[in-house]
């Protein structure tokens, strides 16, 4: 019953008595029947009109009550939309831009980082690039408060410090907020080889073999591995790249996977290109319980997920590996001495020269080492995946000597950089001279 039902209902019963009241003056009165018709016209015009306001103020106040604004249980109120953001764009070249992909003459752009978050950005790289992380750290935390919402080449510089110094419990904090902050994915860890492995003799840098993989993966691959195995006694670092692999078949898994697991195992580097492209075409190809391929491309995705430092894809892989053959799964191990790139559709030189984790005087070893470099080839591409640091007076050096490189008409780019080194690399110009492909966050 409405709220106002109860006053219609005495109204109408107090309304037969008043107009009886009314029919009865007329008639005692000395007004026409004409006037008296007028009259009860009257009346009944006023009550109308009432009736219909009181109506219209009970379905008002029943909207009030009944049809508030408060979510119902166990929902949450609308997310606003989420403004434009600096970080929504490239802020250092090519930082949204995927890492692999080769850029024309005139396709790098203008801005370098967003102009409120520019100063910051090149006060920690200097800091940075003179080796005080843990300074450059705190400044980083610091300015995420005022400056992350907007730009998130912040961000990306402490998820690289953090990978750089290994501290993967605070980049798996920092992935909490990033999330939530962006209401997107964090990157994944995928640790960079820490700066003391140049003291420990892992300063290796030059030439890096690359043996580039296209089309299906099948029983064809054979002599590529062959030359793989050759490369392994003479070269401390190689180079494998899934980029162009289209397909895969369970001959060419069970011819991969036991070189793969050599090179992992050995002493020497690793580098994989589209590990995360080519585990996806294998994932793509076996099924729980079925048996047809054999248990190689199986093994092949969880020997791809352990590169990839995967722990708990490759733990449910290897569930699901036991249920089908119905024996053990390997058991995880971290990756040592591997590094991971993104899939790059377009390949560049296929021999990039690949520098040591960092970069600092003297620099006579490795100046000589890229003039040998800049003989055999018209394009430089250094490949700077393990690179961690580069040194400010070192910077300086190296670039005067690109410079007299570029000017004798030969290309250079820097593929791989991590975003700390990509900083100091646009603040001093390099980007004047080179292509900088950061890696794609």
């Amino acid at each position: 019953m409405g709220i106002f039902s109860l006053f219609k209902k005495q109204d109408a019963q107090r309304a037969p008595a008043a107009t009886a009241g009314a029919d009865e003056g007329v008639r005692l009165g000395p007004n026409s029947e004409l006037e008296r018709q007028q009259a009860q016209a009257l009346q009944r015009d006023l009550a109308r009109a009432t009736a219909m306001k009181i109506d219209a103020i009970e379905a008002a106040m029943a909207l009030d009550i009944f049809q508030d604004t408060e979510p119902a249980w166990g929902s949450r109120p609308a997310r606003p939309p989420r403004p434009a953001v600096a970080g929504d764009h490239p802020t250092l070249p090519l930082l949204d831009e995927n890492t692999t992909e080769l850029l024309g003459e005139d396709d790098l752009p203008a801005q370098a980082v967003a102009a409120q978050t520019a100063p910051v950005v090149e006060e920690i790289a200097i800091v940075y690039a003179n080796g005080q992380a843990d300074m450059a750290e705190q400044m980083l935390v610091d300015n995420l408060p005022p400056a992350g919402a907007q730009d998130r080449t912040l961000w990306w510089m402490l998820f690289d410090l953090y990978q750089v110094t290994g501290q993967q419990d605070k980049f798996d904090s920092l992935s909490i907020d990033y999330a939530s902050t962006f209401e997107t994915s964090p990157p994944p860890w995928n640790a960079l080889p820490p700066p003391a492995a140049a003291a420990s003799g892992r300063a290796w840098s030059g030439v890096t073999p690359t043996e580039l993989f296209s089309g299906q993966l099948d029983d064809t691959i054979a002599p590529q591995l062959e030359r793989l195995r050759q490369q392994m006694a003479s070269h401390p670092v190689l180079r494998l790249d899934f980029s162009r692999v289209q397909g895969v078949t369970p001959e060419g898994c069970a011819l991969l996977l036991p070189v793969l697991q050599q090179l992992h195992g050995g002493e020497r580097e690793l580098i994989v290109v589209a590990a995360d492209h080519l585990a996806a075409l294998i994932q793509a190809t076996v099924a729980v319980g079925n048996r047809d391929g054999g248990p190689a491309p199986w093994l092949l995705l969880l020997e791809l997920l352990q590169l990839l430092n995967r722990e708990k894809d490759f733990e449910e892989t290897g569930m699901d590996y036991c249920v089908t053959f119905e024996v053990s799964p390997p058991s995880f191990v971290a990756p040592r001495a591997v590094a991971t790139a993104a899939r790059q559709p377009l390949a560049g030189a296929p021999d990039r020269y690949l520098l040591p984790t960092v970069v600092e005087n003297p620099l006579d070893g490795l100046l000589a080492a890229l003039a040998a470099y800049a003989e055999q080839y018209q394009t430089l591409v250094f490949d700077c995946s393990r690179l961690a640091r580069v040194e400010f007076s070192a910077a300086n050096a190296l670039q005067t000597r690109l410079q007299a490189l570029v000017q004798d008409g030969k290309k250079v780019e820097f593929r791989d950089v991590n975003h700390l080194v990509a900083a100091l690399l646009r603040l001093l110009g390099y980007g004047e001279l080179a292509k900088i492909y950061p890696h794609k966050y």
